[in-house]
């Protein structure tokens, strides 16, 4: 089973596995795909962080892609609006190599045949959808680079079902197949990366490139309702999902109604505490993070789910947030995860940070840049601080969880800080609730902003509404689905019967598909 947030990328993976493929072929597959398909979300200029239960070795493990700070990256002298858009914006492309150690680590079939359908994709086009109109519409004020237009914005004329080829994608997706991944890293696409970013006064050098190594580390785990659930470690900040999940943990669900005033008052009041807690621990090592997440430090919290006062706090980070306005610039990630009937899985999150990345076409590749210096602090004060050739931290967070020794779940979301909050709420819709995997996607969720400030799905009551603002939720009322509450694809396994089950978010296009050999 696959899970993709594009219905072609899940294909795609899917016929990796209907071709003797095994779970890890597949997501690079969809990978790769929604490189094609989603282009305003991720691609191979960009950076991301998977979870993977291995069943030969029968262990977890997790692969941070995401790359240090560029060397040169003028920390002191660069303003906030710099890291949004243009060649300063980017962070050293790292998914590539990503998708490349997943293959070559664990996947059965070669890089080349996982790029196949994308290849084809980009050549023969697909149709697009109601959403991509949307990301155009969210860049058509932003100070994109000339050769964005012509690939993307149909001239200014786009609507649903015209056909979107990408020839130079093709083209430089076929010359990575042919020659390996050290194309970009350090051989002729990095030389046109490098060149096309210091022409427009960028920073990315090829040593920065040549330097990329994707890293393999253990996860962090902690326990909700039976499941162990697993994430990547620091400098993730993927620890606010589980402390949030261990401030829950006493939580007796079944006396609160579903959607009821108790029950989003305390989810939103454990998303704060869990919140602030990231935000001053960032950059942690990863035992102080286990001892953040032990009962001894969270039981003591637990009181300020129910003492009635108003939790305040910050949602973003030490400093100001990802320059943007309101969320069009933020949420825009994406996640999909695998499982095979070996045992394996995998999820996956990597991003281009805001749509289409910094806006930075290279010159003749059909690429963008990511625009990931957006989302780390220019405070000095902050433990997030960028400091060229450093790691940072970042809100991916994809997820695999285990029950008796056995993978049973992965998870992951879009949503910037959303994430974690995100993830938290589908989780108890699903344990505490019982809702199956789609109605657990699918019911209402907030976003909680810095302060008090919650966006919120107007699928929840009125009643409940009214009674959240009266606990001191500054509550604002959104669509009935909303970006800004993720976009998240699941895939999940029975581990007495081995049946599967796939789940896709209606907020962007996504789907599951189930192979069939």
């Amino acid at each position: 089973m696959v899970a993709a947030a594009h219905p072609l990328a899940a294909a795609a993976g899917a016929a990796m596995l209907d071709s003797g493929g095994n779970a890890f072929d597949a997501v690079v597959a969809s990978a790769a795909a929604l490189n094609v398909t989603e282009p305003f979300m991720s691609g191979l200029l960009g950076l991301g962080m998977a979870t993977c239960w291995v069943a030969s070795e029968g262990r977890m493990r997790t692969l941070d892609f995401q790359t240090p700070v560029p060397r040169r990256f003028p920390t002191d002298g660069i303003g906030k609006a710099a890291t949004v858009d243009g060649p300063l914006a980017g962070g050293v492309p790292g998914s590539l190599a990503g998708w490349a150690t997943l293959s070559r680590t664990y996947g059965r079939k070669s890089l080349a045949e996982t790029l196949a359908p994308a290849i084809t994709l980009a050549r023969d086009g697909f149709p697009i959808s109601p959403f991509y109109l949307d990301m155009l519409e969210v860049c058509g004020k932003r100070n994109m680079s000339e050769g964005w237009a012509p690939i993307f914005a149909f001239g200014g004329a786009a609507r649903v079902g015209m056909v979107l080829r990408q020839p130079e994608l093709a083209a430089t997706l076929e010359a990575i197949a042919a020659d390996g991944p050290g194309i970009l890293y350090g051989g002729s696409l990095g030389r046109k990366v490098v060149d096309g970013l210091a022409a427009l006064g960028g920073c990315i050098g090829m040593d920065d490139l040549e330097a990329v190594e994707p890293m393999w580390e253990a996860p962090l785990v902690a326990d909700y309702r039976g499941l162990s659930v697993h994430v990547p470690p620091p400098p993730a900040e993927s620890f606010q999902f589980l402390t949030t999940l261990r401030l829950l943990a006493d939580t007796d669900f079944s006396a609160l109604p579903h959607l009821g005033e108790e029950h989003l008052d305390r989810v939103f009041r454990a998303i704060r505490i869990a919140a602030e807690l990231r935000i001053r621990r960032n950059k942690s090592k990863p035992d102080s993070v286990r001892a953040l997440l032990s009962e001894e430090s969270l039981a003591p919290l637990r009181a300020r789910l129910t003492d009635g006062s108003p939790v305040w706090g910050r949602t973003e980070q030490y400093g100001d947030g990802p320059l943007a306005t309101g969320p069009s610039l933020k949420e825009h990630t994406t996640s999909f995860s695998a499982m095979d009937t070996d045992g394996n899985a995998v999820c996956v999150t990597q991003s281009l940070g805001s749509p289409f990345g910094s806006g930075t076409v290279i010159p003749g590749t059909g690429l963008c840049l990511n625009n990931f210096m957006n989302w780390g602090d220019l405070n000095p004060a902050s433990p997030n601080h960028l400091k060229p050739g450093d790691r940072y931290a970042m809100c991916l967070a994809p997820s695999v969880s285990t029950a008796g020794g056995k993978p049973v779940l992965c998870l992951g979301t879009p949503g910037s800080y959303g994430i974690p909050q995100t993830q938290t709420q589908a989780m108890v819709h699903y344990l505490d609730y019982g809702l199956d995997l789609q109605a657990a996607i699918d019911a209402p969720r907030g976003r909680l902003w810095d302060g008090a400030r919650v966006a919120l799905e107007n699928r929840v009551p009125t009643g409940t509404v009214e009674a959240l603002r009266a606990r001191g939720h500054a509550v604002e009322v959104v669509g009935p689905v909303s970006w800004s509450a993720g976009g998240m694809q699941a895939v999940s396994r029975d581990p007495q019967t081995g049946a599967f089950a796939g789940a896709a978010d209606a907020r962007r296009d996504g789907a599951a598909v189930a192979a069939t050999r």
